[in-house]
């Protein structure tokens, strides 16, 4: 395909492509070193010695113990490991000092990723209390109205880091400084402690995300949204006491520290521990170019359209561009204009962009997430999600712009 003709990929939040530094680093282990990580001959041990190296990389990039990491097939497995796995434990163990209440209570917020709303649904139907905390117009909780709805039941936080559709940078730290002091006083008083898990799989490849930085206790990332492979993602378990919070989910033989069972994806962790040194090797430099382009194509777009409304934490009136969200994501909403149409009409002219969640993209309804906002649902059917990624030029994003806005003209004229 020619430079002329080639498409133009705005969708990073999805999934990105695989760096080739990371592919390189995988190949050997789809054939040469084939091993299983269980066997005791030398194949296996070579296998197993790819994936403790992979772990201590990561574990030294995070701050945190080798034993702490635990690889998984997705970041949707990881987030349903971390809150059923602590539930389950909790009600074997009896986790709640609360003499004979079984009923746990959970603090989340209603624009979660569905891997986190869909096992706390399940949990609300077994008899366990959800507190969905709601989101003010911007995309932001309130960190009073948690602190609020905690009770002696209550055994999660879980607050997503930053919102895959709307960008929105949540305070994770401040949460966790909050939870921390809460702890200690519920430890004097002989309460349970409160677990605090964030699903980071957005933010990792811009925010800070060491655990012990943030005081949080279980953290989520993964593979594909980092330029590493699909199907393998990591969740940190923080280490408290000696039989740890969480149980398995997934039973067999035992791997990753009894806690997922299974043939380990030899190939997939190499690379995402490859992916994950990248990205502490090279993030302020790709936060502050993707930042540029972002900022660049918003003006492009306003320029022609005065009367788009920008989605989440951001003025388009402003010279900005700094805030609470995420430097490589747009949602923006079109008014009068089905976004369905839209990206097709964007596709054809080679421009790929999306609706919003890729693990939703093919449902019909609005998304959940622009409706917290206050958005009406045909409003939120106005919207689209633009995300940029490192090996974006600026020739693309002039491009694109110029893509949008033929589109947007076309439509106009249409309506004449």
């Amino acid at each position: 395909m020619s430079n002329q003709t080639k498409k133009i990929y705005l969708d990073y939040a999805a999934t990105t492509p695989v760096d080739k530094e990371v592919l390189n680093a995988m190949m050997p282990y789809f054939s040469d070193k084939f091993g299983n990580a269980s066997s005791v001959h030398s194949f296996g041990q070579e296998a197993i010695a790819a994936i403790d190296q992979a772990r201590e990389k990561i574990a030294n990039l995070l701050n945190c113990d080798f034993s702490e990491i635990i690889f998984t097939g997705s970041a949707t497995e990881a987030n349903n490991m971390a809150i059923n796995g602590l539930i389950q434990n909790c009600t074997t163990y009896r986790r709640s000092s609360v003499s004979g209440i079984n009923k746990l209570h959970i603090i989340s917020t209603n624009i979660e990723h569905e891997s986190v709303l869909e096992p706390l649904k399940e949990l609300e139907r077994a008899g366990h209390e959800i507190t969905y905390l709601k989101v003010n117009k911007d995309g932001f909780i309130s960190v009073s109205d948690l602190e609020k709805s905690i009770k002696n039941n209550t055994v999660l936080v879980s607050i997503i880091y930053a919102n895959n559709e709307i960008g929105t940078i949540q305070s994770v730290k401040e949460i966790g400084k909050l939870l921390e002091k809460i702890n200690t006083k519920r430890k004097e008083q002989g309460l349970n402690r409160i677990y605090f898990h964030t699903d980071a799989v957005q933010a990792f490849q811009f925010l800070e995300c060491r655990p012990d930085w943030l005081k949080v206790d279980l953290l989520i990332f993964s593979g594909h949204k980092i330029y590493g492979p699909k199907g393998v993602g990591g969740l940190y378990v923080r280490k408290i006491g000696p039989i740890g919070f969480i149980g398995p989910i997934i039973k067999g033989g035992g791997q990753e520290f009894g806690l997922r069972s299974g043939t380990e994806n030899v190939a997939g962790i190499v690379g995402l521990a490859k992916a994950v040194g990248l990205v502490f090797k090279n993030r302020e430099t790709r936060l502050k170019k993707i930042l540029h382009l972002r900022n660049q194509l918003l003006d492009y777009i306003i320029k022609y359209n005065k009367d788009i409304k920008l989605n989440g934490s951001l003025d388009p009136s402003t010279s900005l561009r700094t805030s609470n969200r995420l430097p490589n994501n747009l949602n923006i909403r079109f008014p009068n204009i089905s976004n369905e149409t839209l990206l097709i009409a964007l596709d054809q002219n080679g421009l790929a962009v999306s609706a919003g969640s890729a693990c939703s993209a093919r449902a019909s309804k609005a998304s959940y997430v622009l409706n917290a906002l206050g958005l009406t649902e045909k409003q939120a059917k106005e919207s689209i999600r633009i995300t940029i990624g490192k090996d974006t030029t600026e020739k693309e994003i002039k491009k694109a712009a110029e893509i949008i806005n033929k589109a947007l003209l076309n439509f106009k004229n249409l309506r004449i």
